[in-house]
C-alpha cells in the first residue's frame, strides 16, 4: 500500500430483492466501503440505508459509486447521498451514463454525476480507477484500487465466472470481452471483490476463460 494511503476496505452484507423483466428474486448484496477514519467512498447502496449509514458513522462520505444500475445495487443510493449531504458538501451518486436507462427503472431522478472509464476517485490517499466493463449491463463498471491490490467487479466477474447475461440490457459476448480485455489484464494476485458471494483473485479466474466461453452462460 502507498505509504501516504490510510485506506482500508470494509464489508457489509445486506439482503433484499432484485427485480427485472417481471421477475423478483431474493438476494444478498455485498456493500464495500473504502476509506479511513475520516472519509469513505461507498460502492453500491442496496436494500438497507440505515445499515450502510451506521457503517459510515461520522465519516465524510465522498461519493456513492454504482457498479451498475440494477435495483439491488442502487435502490438506496439517492437516499444515502442525501443523508450525508450538507450545505457545503453534496454527496454525488456516480453512475456510468450507459446505464441511465436501467437506472430509470428504479429512480425518476438522474444520478448527480457521470462516471467514465479512466476516471480516478481518490479516498484516504488511495486511487480508485474506474474501468468500464459492460456486458451485465451497458454501463457496468469495475473499480480498481492498485494500492489495495483489489478490484471491485460488481456483477461483471464472480468466483467461478461472469455475471448473468440472460436478461434485458445484457450481452454475453460483451461481458466476456470486458473480463478478457480489462479484468484479466490486471496482476494475477489482484483480489476480486464482487457484488454478491465470495471473493476470488484474477489469477484464480483467468485459467477458466475458455470454459466460460464454451458454456456460453
Amino acid at each position: 500500500m502507498n505509504a501516504r494511503s490510510t485506506a482500508r476496505i470494509e464489508h457489509l452484507l445486506t439482503s433484499g430483492t432484485f427485480s427485472l423483466d417481471g421477475n423478483t428474486f431474493d438476494v444478498d448484496n455485498n456493500v464495500w466501503l473504502i476509506g479511513d477514519d475520516d472519509e469513505v467512498v461507498v460502492l453500491d447502496a442496496p436494500h438497507d440505508v440505515d445499515a450502510i449509514a451506521t457503517a459510515i458513522g461520522n465519516r465524510r462520505l465522498l461519493a456513492v459509486v454504482c457498479t451498475h444500475a440494477h435495483d439491488d445495487h442502487v435502490r438506496r443510493a439517492p437516499q444515502l447521498a442525501e443523508r450525508f449531504s450538507t450545505e457545503h458538501h453534496r454527496v454525488p451518486v456516480l453512475l456510468h451514463p450507459a446505464d441511465r436507462e436501467v437506472w430509470e427503472l428504479t429512480h425518476a431522478q438522474v444520478p448527480t454525476t457521470d462516471l467514465v472509464h479512466g476516471e480516478v476517485v481518490t479516498v484516504a490517499g488511495a486511487e480508485l480507477h474506474v474501468l468500464h466493463t459492460p456486458g451485465h449491463t451497458p454501463g457496468s463498471v469495475s473499480v480498481y484500487a492498485p494500492a489495495l491490490g483489489t478490484v471491485f467487479t460488481g456483477d461483471t466477474l464472480f468466483a467461478g465466472g461472469p455475471g448473468a447475461t440472460g436478461r434485458s440490457f445484457s450481452d454475453f459476448g460483451t461481458i466476456i470481452g470486458s473480463i478478457r480485455d480489462v479484468l484479466l489484464e490486471l496482476p494475477p494476485d489482484t483480489r476480486v471483490l464482487t457484488g454478491h458471494g465470495e471473493s476470488t483473485t484474477v489469477g484464480d479466474e483467468a485459467p477458466h476463460l475458455d470454459e466460460w466461453i464454451a458454456r456460453g452462460h
